[in-house]
């Protein structure tokens, strides 16, 4: 037996004492757009790493949710506001930097007003995986848990490799080619695996039978052959995710409905939280430690 005291805890992989920070995964970065139409480009720094995955969004006006990532390459967004297939705009986001990224003049992304991105690390170069029965192209960065890759639909129940150490427990799924819902699994959804939610609605999680009414493992997930995750010839982006102990925690709670909320125990103090009502229509909530007021 050994003394309770944090000496005798294992190393986390990512933290103090340790070669990379979790700073060094993640980082929310706050700018302002140059509105010059006639600019080529405004660079944003400051991200601490060059990016692999990309998140825009408005933070004064009504405009659009745009991602983009470095598997499916630069110019190529797909915008949770929306279920609509992937666009292409030449005056988005046009590289990915080794200090962070660099726009055009589209509004959505680079317009007089404030932004914010949230930019994650995942592996670079994206590697084909035939780890399932589907082969996907992926980009994984297992030291923070988290990966990217795509893959064409079969029209047939399959699995897909992620390329991650440990089964994902939060995987968001996004037809590149075709109008269909953005779909969430998570591990502690209400009757997970066989209920999901959508990340471009407000709905409670539903039954839709999609990821093949099948928990992840550690090699691959699975897919039904479901026109919004795998129609044939179709083209699809992943995102694939699970908790590394002092830099990420994916959980559930029960609210209290009281000022005096719930607290809930993460192991560390998070930069960025994402929530979302199991039970009810609500709305999805990203808040981040960058924007003061939470």
């Amino acid at each position: 037996f050994l003394a309770l005291c944090t000496s005798n805890l294992p190393d986390p992989t990512i933290g103090p004492g340790q070669d990379t920070q979790a700073d060094d995964h993640f980082n929310t970065v706050l700018y302002t757009g140059n509105g010059n139409p006639n600019s080529n480009s405004q660079s944003i720094t400051g991200v601490g790493f060059q990016p692999d995955w990309v998140w825009i969004k408005s933070r004064g006006v009504g405009r659009h949710h745009m991602l983009y990532d470095s598997v499916r390459g630069t110019t190529k967004a797909i915008r949770t506001s929306l279920s609509n297939a992937e666009v292409t705009g030449a005056t988005t986001l046009t590289s990915f930097d080794s200090d962070g990224f660099s726009l055009g003049a589209d509004s959505d992304v680079n317009t007089a007003e404030s932004f914010v991105s949230w930019n994650w690390k995942a592996g670079g170069s994206a590697s084909s995986n035939s780890n399932g029965s589907i082969t996907s192209s992926v980009s994984a960065n297992t030291d923070a848990g988290f990966s990217i890759g795509t893959f064409t639909g079969t029209g047939s129940a399959g699995t897909l490799g992620h390329g991650l150490s440990s089964a994902p427990e939060g995987i968001i799924l996004k037809s590149r080619g075709s109008t269909a819902d953005w779909l969430v699994f998570h591990k502690d959804i209400t009757n997970s695996p066989t209920h999901i939610m959508f990340l471009d609605a407000t709905n409670a999680s539903t039954d839709q039978s999609r990821f093949n009414d099948t928990n992840p493992t550690s090699s691959v997930f699975s897919v039904g052959p479901n026109n919004a995750e795998n129609q044939s010839g179709i083209g699809y982006v992943f995102y694939c995710f699970h908790g590394v102990e002092g830099y990420s925690k994916f959980g559930g709670y029960t609210g209290n409905g009281s000022s005096d909320g719930t607290f809930v125990f993460t192991g560390f103090r998070p930069a960025w939280v994402m929530v979302k009502r199991d039970s009810a229509t609500e709305n999805w909530r990203m808040q981040d430690s960058k924007r003061l007021g939470y």
